[in-house]
């Protein structure tokens, strides 16, 4: 067996059909699909995406109004004890914007990502380190 078949498949959801691949690093673009989501990607993005959703909904709790959040969030792979592929970090980069008289302060963003990061479901599922880098 050559091993030269495309990795290009579909992710179903409960409603949209997602086109996925093997990530373009790990295996020649001739194998893979540029255009596609790999699986590093989608741990990274769901990680982002479940950190978010939490970290909204305690700061609507707190009095705190967020007109936008945004995260450029990145994975690093690496090897692990074993010597096994893993993603050895997850770094969140979140920007945030609030309105509204109520402001948060460094220390109570800082606490919103500690206590979001606590009750995100996705991370505590994770060996992977995860890091939120504020700006």
């Amino acid at each position: 067996m050559d091993n030269k078949f495309s990795r290009s498949h579909q992710w179903e959801f409960d409603g949209p059909t997602i086109p996925a691949s093997s990530a373009p690093s790990v295996l020649p673009a001739s194998l893979s699909s540029l255009e596609a989501i790999d699986p590093e990607e989608a741990l990274v993005v769901a990680t982002s995406s479940c950190h978010k959703l939490f970290f909204l909904y305690i700061a609507a709790r707190r009095g705190f109004v967020v007109d936008n959040y945004s995260d450029q969030a990145f994975g690093v792979m690496g090897k692990n004890p074993e010597g096994k592929t893993y993603m050895s970090k997850i770094a969140l980069r979140p920007r945030i914007e609030f309105s509204g008289s109520k402001q948060p302060d460094a220390h109570e963003i800082e606490e919103i990502h500690h206590d979001a990061h606590g009750q995100c479901f996705v991370g505590n599922s994770l060996k992977t380190e995860i890091v939120i880098e504020v700006a």
